[in-house]
């Protein structure tokens, strides 16, 4: 079935998420498989047999009803090859019949209502548009990896695309659990009791793999929850496990290496991490991830997530198919509902597992694949709280630089923005420059976005007073505070915080004022005149005649007493 197909039939029927674990097996139901090859195999059928309540070919004229229903009706069927939804009710094979996947002429027996073994296990059985039955009649599968629809190709017979991955899990199942019954898989053109083509339905089984429908049929097949009256309490080894087809009916030797991030390990294993990062009531969006393969194995692999984060994968039916090195495939991570309700952080973890289970692969590859490690952090934030001032949402100051002397040196003084938000869960804030007005060529910042304060910081930024020209100035410059762009992607909207900056160049120079604060005389003054008198700086040469004596002292004090303009 199709992944659109099965999303629908998973809502209709199940009403639980993807991944759920309802169809999953009991967890004693393969613990004999413990082996690789023929003695897995061997395993498989002791577990498909023990316990298997045999109904008949007659018994499957109900039986359908409960195991294909269509999840969109519970009056109808789906039926195998072209997906038709018809009446579920028995008419004596006019609106379906039933189809032997396994051929009944490659089969020992004969068929009647009371037939049992594989001729009246419903594992391979499906109900058919009787022509569409006919028309195959008992042609093997083959030929082709994909063509679209049904129909023959030759000598084959091809299930299309929607139904190609189940047709093999029910020819392995059958070759399996019936295996005493003398039929079995071959590759080419079978004879006899054989089917085929084993080479088309491994490459079947890697590209269309066990969705949704398929895993609740093989559940109701054998649950009495879901089949009240004709459950056989056995299952299909190959849609529950489907790691193992490798290892039966290829060789012990797999060369895939599952890996997520940069690169894998020397054992395979590799790890990333995945910051979800929002503030209080956000949506969030989901977030991709790349599994990367190497090798040309064909293999399935689960992805595990713990209980507070989603994948839009299911845990055990991801497959990468054969004959493709260097593959990838992608899924989405994303959080259940209400995960941002509340400020917090987590960490969460995802796992992927290379299922395969060969053991001759060498470090790294098929069952000696190291398993992948997403770290998933969840960090909900209260917002940021821009202000001027500490602990107070102050939004507007003015900062006075003062009076220097034209040519005297720059006046500087420090905007300070703060992050007055909550120590524990404030967002980190950026502060972006909006606006600016007034005499911003003589009186303005040295401002470059300021980004990532965190919560109870701050941060300043320069206010400069230049020394060209004379003027009492006056600028105003509007910044906005956010949530740091950086750790949230993206912006949002802010408080708005505004600076005024005033300051005054006098008309002439004070040829004493040597030390800061610029404007005012005092003993910095003094004392700087004496250190450049004694170092013979030309700046204290005050009288202009190239020497340093006490007619530059006498200037000084005189020009010292008159103050600066």
């Amino acid at each position: 079935m199709t992944a659109a197909c099965s999303m629908i039939m998973l809502l209709a029927v199940s009403g639980t998420a993807m991944g759920s674990d309802q169809y999953d097996p009991p967890a004693s139901y393969y613990s004999g498989a413990t082996g690789t090859g023929s003695t897995l195999k061997t395993q498989l059928t002791a577990a498909m047999t023990a316990g298997h309540i045999q109904r008949s070919y007659g018994d499957f004229r109900v039986m359908s009803r409960y195991v294909d229903v269509d999840p969109n009706n519970s009056s109808n069927v789906i039926l195998v090859y072209n997906g038709a939804s018809v009446t579920g009710l028995w008419d004596s094979g006019s609106t379906w019949n039933r189809e032997h996947v396994w051929p009944q002429s490659r089969q020992p027996g004969s068929v009647s209502n009371s037939s049992r073994g594989n001729l009246g296990d419903a594992h391979a059985l499906k109900p058919c548009n009787p022509s569409i039955n006919s028309s195959r009649g008992n042609k093997p599968f083959g030929n082709a990896t994909s063509t679209g629809g049904y129909g023959s190709l030759g000598t084959f017979y091809f299930p299309g695309d929607m139904d190609k991955g189940d047709i093999a899990r029910s020819l392995f199942y059958s070759d399996t659990r019936w295996s005493s019954q003398g039929i079995s898989l071959v590759n080419g053109v079978p004879s006899g009791n054989q089917m085929g083509d084993l080479s088309a339905l491994l490459a079947w089984h890697y590209l269309d793999a066990p969705d949704e429908f398929e895993r609740r049929r093989n559940h109701a097949i054998s649950d009495v929850a879901f089949n009240p009256f004709y459950y056989t309490n056995n299952r299909n080894a190959f849609i529950d496990h489907p790691e193992y087809v490798w290892s039966i009916y290829v060789d012990q030797n797999n060369d895939s290496t599952l890996w997520v991030g940069s690169t894998p390990n020397a054992d395979g294993s590799s790890s990333m991490t995945i910051d979800f990062n929002a503030i209080v009531g956000d949506s969030l969006g989901s977030v991709p991830v790349t599994i990367n393969k190497d090798g040309s194995d064909g293999t399935y692999y689960t992805v595990t997530p713990t209980t507070g984060i989603n994948t839009s994968v299911w845990s055990n039916a991801n497959a990468f198919p054969m004959n493709t090195p260097s593959d990838s495939s992608q899924f989405n991570v994303s959080l259940p509902a209400g995960s941002t309700s509340t400020a917090g952080m987590s960490t969460e973890f995802i796992v992927i597992d290379n299922l395969d289970v060969t053991n001759s692969g060498g470090a790294g590859n098929g069952n000696n694949d190291g398993d992948d490690v997403i770290t998933v952090n969840i960090n909900v934030f209260t917002e940021s709280v821009g202000s001027l001032e500490s602990g107070s949402n102050l939004s507007e100051i003015t900062i006075d630089l003062g009076t220097i002397s034209l040519d005297g040196g720059d006046a500087v003084a420090d905007i300070v923005f703060y992050n007055n938000a909550d120590a524990s869960t404030g967002a980190p804030m950026d502060v972006k420059l909006i606006s600016s007005s007034g005499d911003t060529s003589a009186l303005i910042t040295d401002f470059s976005e300021v980004s990532s304060i965190a919560a109870q910081s701050s941060q300043s930024i320069e206010a400069v007073l230049y020394d060209d020209a004379e003027g009492t100035f006056a600028s105003s410059f509007t910044f906005e505070s956010v949530n740091a762009e950086s750790v949230f992607g993206v912006a949002g909207s802010g408080t708005t915080l505004i600076v005024n900056l005033i300051g005054e160049v006098g008309s002439g120079a004070c040829i004493v004022d040597f030390a800061e604060p610029y404007g005012q005389l005092n003993f910095l003054d003094v004392s700087a005149f004496l250190s450049a008198f004694g170092n013979a700086d030309p700046a204290v040469d005050l009288d202009g005649n190239g020497s340093f004596n006490f007619l530059d002292v006498s200037a000084f004090l005189a020009a010292y007493g008159d103050g600066c303009p």
